[in-house]
């Protein structure tokens, strides 16, 4: 037990004054935004109006109510959850990226490495093409969670072999599923007729548009339960780092560490992607930057990543609902403009300090 505790110390939470700073930087800026968002739009609501209507309906007699007649109901009904959701499946989305990276040891992993986000968009597009509606208004979001769970553990299932898995095979017969599952989505397009295509097409670049308090009801609890889940693995992510030979010395079943890490990044994805569709690079880009930032050891890396893909999604909303007039721009569109180049200088970057990860 005391080789354990002495060899934990080699992923210290780097530079504690950075860290506390970082996590100062990223709480205010996700209440800046919330509100900022939650006020932006077609019906503009003022901060202090923001403010003061969750105020009153905190029980409060603080601060202004919203003057526009239909404002506070804007608010309520349309906004606040449009803002909840987004900064929930930043947080998923982040975690889960921080997850991967941990397991495979490279930071260019991300959750779409294990097929999660294939498989929920084939799943979705196909209720759309069949034109099923078996739960209603849920059926497709309900398919894009089972699809992607579904991907995720069929990619699991082939890359284990005698009892173990290994990160190259892992990563392989993930690509060999994406490749599938983008062939079953490029069918699935071609035989629906027009409007299928467009809602398919829709879906696949991601959106927060229409989002309900019931949709929140469904996603929050997944999330945090992967959040805590993440939390959970975070120390022995941290010894996974010094190697697997160093961390089955050290007492940690790897095997059992991959799975689990799996099922945690499988369900942040898919609830992360079930209502509002693929939203790329979020995974690859925050827990790089907050790495860089604060350093590598998982128990500060977790939760830093939650808040900074809370932040990076809340960010994207507002430019989405705001950057074109009377128009709601896909937010997969948005991350992919971001992510996209950080992607390439990332690639570069290892290149000229490292050699790459040959």
């Amino acid at each position: 037990m005391t080789a354990v505790a002495t060899d934990v110390r080699v992923l210290p939470p780097a530079r504690p004054a950075r860290t506390a700073a970082v996590t100062a930087g990223l709480v205010v800026a996700l209440g800046v935004l919330a509100v900022v968002s939650a006020g932006s739009g077609q019906l503009h609501v003022p901060p202090a109006e923001v403010i003061g209507s969750l105020l009153h309906h905190a029980g409060l007699d603080v601060g202004p109510m919203p003057s526009h007649p239909n404002g506070d109901a804007a608010l309520w009904t349309i906004r606040f959850p449009r803002v909840v959701m987004a900064a929930l499946v930043g947080a998923a989305l982040a975690t889960a990226g921080a997850v991967m990276q941990g397991v495979f040891g490279n930071p260019l992993a991300e959750p779409g490495v294990v097929g999660v986000s294939s498989g929920a968009a084939v799943a979705a597009s196909v209720t759309i093409v069949l034109g099923l509606t078996a739960l209603g208004p849920w059926t497709t979001a309900a398919a894009a969670f089972a699809g992607g769970l579904g991907a995720t553990f069929l990619v699991y299932g082939l890359a284990r072999s005698a009892g173990r898995t290994e990160v190259v095979t892992l990563v392989l017969t993930g690509v060999a599923v994406n490749a599938v599952c983008g062939a079953g989505l490029a069918l699935t397009t071609f035989l629906g007729d027009t409007q299928a295509r467009e809602q398919i097409v829709f879906w696949q670049l991601g959106s927060f548009n229409g989002t309900r308090w019931a949709y929140v009801g469904v996603v929050a609890p997944l999330v945090l339960l992967g959040l805590v889940g993440a939390l959970l693995l975070a120390r022995r992510l941290d010894l996974l780092s010094l190697g697997e030979r160093s961390a089955r010395h050290l007492g940690v079943d790897v095997e059992r560490l991959r799975v689990l890490s799996i099922v945690v990044v499988a369900v942040l994805t898919a609830a992360g992607v079930a209502f509002c569709g693929i939203i790329a690079f979020v995974g690859l880009v925050v827990p790089h930057l907050v790495r860089m930032a604060v350093g590598p050891a998982h128990r500060v890396l977790v939760p830093l990543s939650a808040l900074g893909g809370a932040v990076l999604l809340l960010a994207a909303d507002l430019v989405a609902r705001t950057a074109v007039g009377y128009a709601d721009l896909p937010i997969g569109m948005l991350t992919a403009l971001v992510g996209g180049p950080f992607f390439f200088w990332l690639i570069r970057r290892t290149r000229r300090t490292a050699g790459g990860w040959a």
